[in-house]
C-alpha cells in the first residue's frame, strides 16, 4: 500500500500539465470550432470549401503528426523570425506549441459536432422567429444557438474526454524541458528504473480515468442546466466509446 501511496504522490505533479494542455485548448478549440462549423454551413462556396478542406485535412491526419509539422514549421522560422524578434523562446516552448496544435485538431472534431447540430435545429422554430420579425442575429442569439448547444452538448462532452487523453502525447511529440514531465513520460521514466509496467502505467491510467471522470461529471452538470426548462430534464448517460 505504501508502495502504491508513493507512486500517486509521485505522479501529481505530472497530472498537472496534462490538465494545463487541455484547460489550455478547450476554450480556443470552442470558439475556434463555433466559426468553422458557420463557415461550413455558409452559403458562400468560398467559405464553406475552406472549411470543410480544414476540418478534413485535421481530422484525416494523426495527431502525432500534427505536433511534428507545426513543431518543425515553427523551427524552421527560427533563425530567420523568431530569434531576431526574441521570441523564440516562446512560440518553441512545448507550453506553447502543445495547446497550440491541440487547439487547431480538437477545433475540426468539434466543428463537425456543430456542424450536425446545427442541421438539426428544428426548421419550424426558426421560420416562427423569422415570421415574428427577428432579425437573422436575433434568430442566431435566440434560436438557433440554443438548440444547437443542447443538440452538440453530449458528443462535445466525449471530445473534450479524448482531448485530455490526446495531452498524452505532447511531450511524446515535443522536447522535453527541465522538469516538465507529464503523466506518460513520468511513467516512462519509472518504467526505465525498474521495469514495473504495471504499477507505472496503471497509476497513470488511474490519474487519466480520474480526471475524465471529473470530467464527465462537471459537463453533465452544465447539461442538465442547459435541459432545465424540460419536464424531467436528462441525465448524461455513462456510456463510453472506445474510438474516436
Amino acid at each position: 500500500m505504501d508502495v502504491f501511496l508513493n507512486e500517486l504522490s509521485l505522479f501529481a505533479p505530472a497530472v498537472v500539465f496534462n490538465i494545463y494542455f487541455a484547460v489550455a485548448s478547450i476554450p480556443l478549440g470552442f470558439v475556434f470550432a463555433v466559426f468553422l462549423a458557420l463557415g461550413k454551413a455558409s452559403s458562400n462556396p468560398l467559405i464553406s470549401r475552406l472549411s470543410r478542406g480544414y476540418i478534413y485535412a485535421f481530422r484525416g491526419s494523426p495527431l502525432f503528426i500534427q505536433f511534428f509539422m507545426v513543431y518543425f514549421l515553427a523551427l524552421s522560422f527560427n533563425i530567420g523570425v523568431w530569434r531576431p524578434m526574441g521570441i523564440s523562446w516562446f512560440v518553441l516552448h512545448p507550453l506553447f506549441i502543445g495547446p497550440l496544435v491541440l487547439v487547431l485538431n480538437t477545433a475540426a472534431y468539434t466543428a463537425e459536432i456543430f456542424y450536425g447540430a446545427l442541421r438539426a435545429v428544428p426548421r419550424g422554430e426558426i421560420e416562427a422567429a423569422r415570421a415574428y420579425g427577428m432579425s437573422q442575429s436575433q434568430q442566431f442569439r435566440q434560436v438557433v444557438w440554443p438548440n444547437l448547444i443542447r443538440l452538440a452538448w453530449p458528443a462535445y462532452t466525449n471530445e473534450v474526454v479524448f482531448l485530455f487523453h490526446a495531452t498524452a502525447i505532447v511531450y511524446l511529440a515535443l522536447p522535453v524541458i527541465g522538469q516538465q514531465k507529464d503523466l506518460m513520460i513520468t511513467a516512462k521514466d519509472l518504467f526505465q528504473r525498474d521495469y514495473n509496467a504495471f504499477l507505472h502505467f496503471s497509476v497513470a491510467a488511474l490519474y487519466f480515468m480520474a480526471v475524465s471522470m471529473l470530467v464527465f461529471f462537471l459537463f453533465g452538470l452544465v447539461y442538465r442546466r442547459l435541459m432545465r426548462h424540460m419536464p424531467a430534464a436528462p441525465r448524461m448517460r455513462w456510456a463510453p466509446k472506445w474510438l474516436r
